[in-house]
């Protein structure tokens, strides 16, 4: 019987899977918001919403970087937002570190803590982060094996 995945690793392993609905093939991640062992929000990069995606009608390109998509970690806070759900005080899980303009909306809506998977760009993050008392956790998850 495998080992039992501990909760980081378990919601990491659902942010894994919420970016599989991503729709900008240039970088698939998704995000899910926590507390108290509870989901709250989940998003993954893609377009507005009504708007076509990245895979139907290609990129929205400036300075190397597709701008058409919101990315994963606004759209988890816009869901809760939507949905009138609190996430002060949460942690997200992010299959990506958050770039910088998502690391101030996360600041700003009271995550405390952000687990993420592979470093993506921005180094001011860490020490912003440090000065605000927001624990930042590198986490390299791969899946567990789904027996059936």
């Amino acid at each position: 019987m495998p080992e039992r995945a501990s909760w980081d690793e378990y919601f990491m392993n659902i942010a894994s899977v919420v970016a599989s609905r991503s729709t900008c093939p240039r970088k698939f991640v998704g995000a899910v918001i926590v507390r108290e062992k509870t989901i709250l929000s989940t998003g993954y990069n893609g377009s507005i919403r009504g708007m076509p995606h990245c895979s139907e009608v290609g990129h929205m390109m400036e300075n190397d970087h597709c701008v058409a998509t919101i990315h994963a970690e606004s759209n988890a806070i816009l869901q809760a937002a939507k949905n009138g759900v609190m996430i002060d005080g949460g942690t997200l899980y992010v299959t990506a570190s958050p770039c910088w303009n998502c690391f101030k909306q996360l600041a700003n809506c009271g995550i405390r803590r952000v687990v993420y998977g592979e470093f993506y760009r921005d180094e001011r993050i860490f020490e912003v982060a440090g000065r605000l008392n927001i624990e930042l956790v590198h986490l390299q998850v791969v899946p567990a094996a789904i027996s059936g």
